[in-house]
């Protein structure tokens, strides 16, 4: 009898286990989804919408890293000089095309596959417009914490963009990858 008892136990504790670990699961998908619907939703209210005031503390955690070519920017220490770089886009372009082909995570990474289309009528990152139209394909890594964003960091072919923009040859800039805890 005492045998029974002891597997049904095991059992029980065994079921128990198994159900806490689908629902672990359950909710990091969950959360997955829900970051990447806040995450398009905020680049199409930037995007189309003109709206910088997205670039704020709900979206971006305090300590958000946000990698450039140029050096990374701190969020807590420069909320405006990230909106000022992703302004960049808005300055630089009309006729702004913008989609998100693919997007998936697991815990909390993002991986944004993308396509930006513009034409070139402004200032972008001191190219003086050029009236040329831009076609760039990029991939974008995101680290989330609590359904903000903690950490952007763009991959793209710097040289398609002289080359569109410029019609220019030369070095290309490559970010470096660095790491948050």
């Amino acid at each position: 009898m005492k045998k029974i008892l002891l597997l049904a136990l095991v059992i029980s504790m065994t079921n128990c286990k198994i159900e806490s670990k689908k629902d672990n699961i359950v909710d990091a998908n969950y959360q997955v989804e829900k970051d990447i619907e806040m995450y398009i939703n905020l680049w199409d209210v930037f995007l189309y919408n003109r709206d910088t005031s997205v670039i704020n503390s709900q979206y971006f955690t305090e300590d958000c890293i946000i990698v450039t070519a140029q050096g990374d920017i701190y969020t807590l220490e420069e909320l405006e000089a990230v909106k000022a770089y992703y302004t960049n886009y808005l300055n630089g372009f009309t006729e702004i095309e913008w989609e998100i082909k693919e997007t998936f995570g697991q815990g909390n990474k993002l991986i944004k596959h993308y396509n930006f289309k513009g034409k070139h009528t402004g200032d972008f990152f001191g190219i003086p417009a050029s009236g040329n139209y831009l076609d760039l394909s990029g991939t974008t890594i995101v680290t989330m914490r609590d359904g903000k964003i903690a950490k952007e960091h763009d991959f793209y072919n710097m040289q398609t963009i002289l080359d569109q923009l410029m019609k220019s040859t030369g070095d290309i800039v490559i970010d470096e990858q660095k790491s948050i805890n």
